[in-house]
């Protein structure tokens, strides 16, 4: 853990409150910080999806308290903060995906946007937390479609709603820290991470969770941007990265309180088919074909400079992809052959740990 950076001693009995615990990524954060010693207090939708990462890990018995509720209720989740007096918030509840929100794009700006700011303002009514990470996208930022890595320092924008909705909830929250936080002594910064993979994932519409579902059935995925290039990363990647934001923010404050990126070396930034090709040589009946159907606009390159956060809180990506994929298809394979998943998962943390 020393050679994380992290300081398990931090997180010893802290009380932490994550919102988007019941998600994907949420989900791993929080058996990651309940394995650190955290009181973790979860607050959030009810899963997603069927499976989800939460129900297949047990994840509730390894929580302080789990509340089903909506952050576009500010009563509700200003109750559920007021009883967990949280240390530290990490906010990682929202709506994630960038087809759902072209058919809800009102519901993906008030749980993006406006969920954002019933967390802040929920937080800042609290006479306990001291640091707050907001986990928002890579897709944040003004799109160019450049060769050339983005920068916390770049214009924020977004061509769908979901991006924009995620840029919105940037400036909400710059807007907080300025006008309300600082002077609060509630140190506020947020994550922009780039595509995460890893076990537990059965989203929608994203990559990997549409591969073995395909896989899983003996049919052939049909793939939209076959040449479209992501930042990629195990999901074990950024969350190191938010731990150790949030460790400096209540430790050292006011120089940690902005915008960071977690992202892979630029060389595991790969088009989708690298990806698919991949899993396809690794996982029995997995197949492709490009969709040729007429799909709504995605960026075709993105990629995040991670050099700022390598430079100002030491953190490194430790897995490469290839190891990032193999991890993600031994979860699934466990899985499947119906084995503790609460333990799987944690040797896989455990094993990064280790890295």
């Amino acid at each position: 853990m020393e050679g994380l950076g992290l300081n398990p001693a931090f997180w010893r009995n802290r009380s932490v409150f994550v919102t988007g615990h019941t998600g994907f990524k949420g989900g791993w954060l929080s058996l990651w910080l309940a394995r650190l010693g955290a009181k973790v207090h979860g607050y959030a939708l009810e899963p997603p999806t069927a499976p989800s990462f939460f129900i297949e890990v047990q994840l509730e018995s390894y929580l302080a308290a789990s509340t089903i509720g909506d952050i576009r209720d500010i009563r509700a989740i200003s109750e559920a903060m007021r009883y967990a007096k949280p240390s530290v918030v990490f906010h990682l509840a929202a709506q994630p995906l960038v087809r759902a929100s072209y058919a809800s794009p009102v519901d993906t700006f008030a749980t993006n946007v406006l969920g954002t700011v019933n967390v802040l303002e929920s937080a800042r009514e609290s006479h306990e937390v001291q640091a707050i990470v907001n986990v928002t996208t890579d897709k944040c930022y003004e799109n160019k479609e450049w060769l050339w890595p983005y920068r916390e320092t770049d214009n924020l924008g977004g061509h769908d709603p979901y991006s924009s909705s995620k840029a919105c909830a940037e400036i909400a929250t710059a807007a907080y820290r300025k006008s309300f936080m600082a002077g609060a002594g509630i140190h506020v910064a947020t994550a922009r991470a780039g595509n995460v993979i890893g076990g537990g994932d059965w989203a929608k519409d994203r990559l990997i969770p549409d591969f073995f579902r395909a896989a899983d059935r003996g049919e052939t995925l049909q793939i939209r941007s076959p040449n479209a290039v992501r930042p990629w990363q195990h999901v074990l990647e950024p969350l190191a990265g938010y731990l150790l934001l949030a460790e400096k923010l209540v430790i050292e404050g006011g120089p940690f309180a902005e915008a960071w990126n977690f992202a892979p070396e630029d060389p595991d930034a790969k088009p989708v088919s690298w990806i698919v090709d991949r899993l396809c040589a690794s996982v029995s009946n997995g197949t492709w074909e490009p969709d040729v159907g007429s799909q709504p606009h995605e960026a075709a390159l993105l990629k995040l400079d991670n050099s700022k956060a390598k430079a100002n809180l030491g953190w490194l990506p430790r897995w490469s992809l290839p190891t990032a994929l193999e991890k993600t298809i031994e979860w699934h394979r466990h899985w499947k052959a119906g084995e503790s998943m609460a333990d799987l998962t944690t040797r896989q943390i455990q094993g990064y740990q280790a890295a």
